[in-house]
C-alpha cells in the first residue's frame, strides 16, 4: 500500500498530521506494508531526535504500533498532492445547468440553426453532444450558451469570488461558449452591486484641475481652516485658527482653544476692526462653519460663505498647504517643549508673510501694502509719509496687476501638471442613481464597503460636483456634496446594448449553403484531443471535475 503526503510544515504541524494519516488505515489495510511519500524531512528528523517535547512523544508512542516505512521525493515530483493544498482554480462545471442550455439551444434562432446544419453534415468547429451543441476551441470542447442564458451563467461565475473582468472571463472559457465575452462579462460586473460598492475605480482619476478666479484685490476672498489638536498648553490653547488672502497669500494665525462658531466669529471680529469683512469666505464643512450661527453672521456681515465639496481637500489648497508649513515649522521651533507652541505662532507669522512667494513673485506684506517689511517702525513710517503716497499706490497698482499675471500663469502650469494623471470627468443628470465613495475614514472600516448608496443626483454644480441625497436605508450622510471622482454609477440597463446584439446577431450567422468539412473530417487537433469514444471522455471529466 502506498499513501502519498505533502508535508511542507515543521514540528507540530508535521507530525500531527502524519499521525492522523496512518490513524485513517482500515485494519485490513494494515496486513500490507504501508509507505509513506513525503516531500519534507522535517518529520523524520523530529522523530530521529533524542530529546523530543512531550506532545510529539504521544505521537511517536502512538505511530509505534503501526509498521511503515518513510521515503522522501523531490517536491517536484509531488506535484499531485501539491494541487491540493493550493488556492483552487476558478473555473465553471457543468451540472444540471446543461439540460437548460441544450432547451434553450431549441428556442434559440441561431443556435438552432447550427444544430439543424449539423445534423445532415458537419460544420465549423461545431458539434452535437447527447443534443447539446458545443464548440471545439483551445483544445477542448465548448458548451454554446444561447442568449437567453448568458447574463445569468456570467453572473454564476462571476459572483463565486467576484473577481476581475480577466479571471471571470477565463473562468468561463473553461466550459463555455459565448460570443463577444469580453464586452459582456464587463457590462456584468459594471453592474454588480457588491463590486460597485466596494472596488475602487480603475484608471486614471477623473475631473481636471479647476483653479479658482482671483479678483485683483486683497482681502476680497479668505481662506479658513483649523489646524490641531496639537498638545495642551497653560493657557489651554489645543487649535490654531488659518487665515489666508486669496490673492495676496497674507497670513493670520490665531491659537485659539476651541474649534467652536463663537471662536471663530471672535477672530473675523479682530480682522473686522483693521481689514473690513471679506466679500467671500471659503472654507471645509467643518462643524464650526457649517453651524447655523456661523451662518447667520456671515449673513448679517454680507458675507459669501462657500464650503468645498467632502473629502476634497484640494478644493481649499492654499490654506491646506499653508497648513502643512506651519505645523513643520512649530514642531521645530518647539521640540524641547511642545506645550509651549503657541509662543512660536506670531514668530512663524511674521516667517511667512515676509517670505517670496513664487505664485505672486515677491513676498505677501509687500503685495498687500506696497512696500517691503522692515524691522524699524520708523522706517515704515517715513514711507507712507504723504509724499509718497502717490508713488506708492502706483507701485502698489503695478505689483498687484503683475501679481495677477503671475497667478494665472502658475495656475495655467499647475492644471498642465495636475491633468497629465487625469481623464475627462463622466458626466451625470439630475436623477441620476449613484454610488458615493465613502470619505469619512476611522477605525474598524477596513473591511467595509468603499462606497455609498444608492445615492440620487439632486443638483449639478460647476466643476464637476454634485449634490447628491440618499435613498433608501444604508449607510451615509442623508445628504451631501460630492464630485465626479468620487462617484460610481450604481447599475446600468441590464439589457445589452443595440450595438451588442448586432453584433452578437452576426456572430451567429449560419450560411446554410456553405460547404461543411468532408463527411467524417474533423481537424487534425481535434482528433487528436478527442479521438474514439471523445463523449464518454467528456461526461467522465465532468464527473471527475464535480467529484473534485
Amino acid at each position: 500500500m502506498r499513501v502519498s503526503m505533502d508535508m511542507e510544515q515543521c514540528s507540530y504541524r508535521n507530525s500531527l498530521p502524519m499521525a492522523r494519516c496512518i490513524q485513517s488505515i482500515t485494519p485490513a489495510e494494515r496486513q500490507h506494508l504501508p509507505k509513506l511519500i513525503r516531500d519534507c524531512s522535517a518529520f523524520q528528523q523530529t522523530m530521529d531526535k533524542r530529546d523530543i517535547v512531550p506532545r510529539i512523544a504521544r505521537w511517536a508512542l502512538m505511530l509505534a504500533e503501526f509498521d511503515y516505512t518513510i521515503r522522501h521525493r523531490s517536491g517536484a515530483r509531488m506535484k499531485h498532492v501539491d494541487a491540493l493544498s493550493r488556492f483552487p482554480v476558478l473555473y465553471a462545471v457543468a451540472t444540471e445547468l446543461t439540460v437548460r442550455i441544450r432547451k434553450a439551444q431549441q428556442e434559440d434562432d441561431g443556435t438552432r440553426a447550427i444544430i439543424e446544419i449539423l445534423k445532415e453534415k458537419p460544420y465549423e468547429d461545431y458539434t452535437l453532444i447527447d443534443g447539446v451543441l458545443f464548440k471545439f476551441s483551445d483544445g477542448r470542447d465548448l458548451l454554446v450558451v444561447p442568449k437567453k442564458l448568458q447574463t445569468e451563467i456570467i453572473k454564476d461565475v462571476h459572483e463565486k469570488g467576484h473577481f476581475s473582468t480577466r479571471r471571470t472571463e477565463e473562468a468561463i472559457k473553461q466550459e463555455y461558449y459565448i460570443p463577444n465575452l469580453s464586452t459582456k462579462v464587463a457590462h456584468v460586473i459594471d453592474n454588480c452591486i457588491k463590486c460597485i460598492i466596494v472596488n475602487r475605480k480603475a484608471g486614471k482619476k477623473e475631473g481636471f484641475l479647476h483653479p479658482l478666479f482671483k479678483e485683483s484685490l486683497p482681502l476680497h476672498t479668505l481662506h479658513i481652516d483649523h489646524i490641531g489638536p496639537l498638545e495642551s498648553t497653560r493657557k489651554a490653547y489645543q487649535h490654531i485658527l488659518v487665515v489666508v488672502d486669496s490673492f495676496t497669500k497674507f497670513v493670520w494665525l490665531y491659537p485659539v482653544k476651541s474649534i467652536t462658531s463663537i471662536e471663530v466669529i471672535s477672530k473675523l471680529e479682530i480682522q473686522k476692526t483693521t481689514f473690513g469683512n471679506p466679500f467671500q469666505i471659503i472654507t471645509d464643512r467643518g462643524t464650526a462653519f457649517t453651524s447655523q450661527q456661523f451662518k447667520d453672521y456671515c449673513i448679517s456681515e454680507n458675507i459669501e460663505l462657500k464650503f468645498i465639496t467632502a473629502g476634497l481637500p484640494r478644493a481649499n489648497g492654499q490654506v491646506e498647504r499653508i497648513n502643512a508649513t506651519v505645523v513643520n515649522v512649530l514642531a521645530k521651533l518647539s521640540a524641547e517643549d511642545p506645550t509651549k507652541w503657541y509662543q512660536h505662532v506670531a514668530a512663524v507669522q511674521l516667517a511667512i508673510n515676509s517670505t517670496y512667494q513664487r505664485s505672486i513673485n515677491r513676498t505677501p506684506f509687500e503685495l498687500l501694502t506696497g512696500v517691503k517689511m522692515l524691522k524699524d517702525d520708523h522706517q515704515l513710517a517715513e514711507l507712507l509719509n504723504d509724499e509718497a503716497v502717490e508713488r506708492l499706490e502706483t507701485k502698489r497698482a503695478n505689483e498687484r496687476a503683475e501679481a495677477r499675471e503671475q497667478i494665472l500663469e502658475i495656475q495655467k502650469e499647475n492644471r498642465k501638471q495636475f491633468n497629465k494623471r487625469r481623464r475627462p470627468a463622466s458626466q451625470y443628470q439630475v436623477g441620476d442613481l449613484v454610488a458615493v465613495k465613502r470619505t469619512q475614514l476611522g477605525p474598524g472600516l477596513k473591511l467595509k464597503p468603499k462606497y455609498l448608496g444608492p445615492y440620487r443626483i439632486g443638483k449639478i454644480k460647476g466643476n464637476d460636483t454634485y449634490d447628491v441625497v440618499r435613498e433608501g436605508a444604508h449607510d451615509g450622510p442623508k445628504r451631501t456634496t460630492t464630485c465626479a471622482e468620487y462617484i460610481k454609477r450604481w447599475r446600468n440597463s441590464e439589457s445589452s446594448s443595440e450595438s451588442d446584439d448586432a453584433q452578437e446577431g452576426r456572430m451567429w450567422e449560419v450560411d446554410s449553403d456553405a460547404a461543411g468539412p468532408p463527411e467524417g473530417a474533423r481537424s487534425e487537433e481535434k482528433k487528436e484531443a478527442c479521438g474514439t469514444g471523445w463523449g464518454d471522455r467528456l461526461r467522465a471529466r465532468n464527473k471527475t471535475r464535480r467529484e473534485i
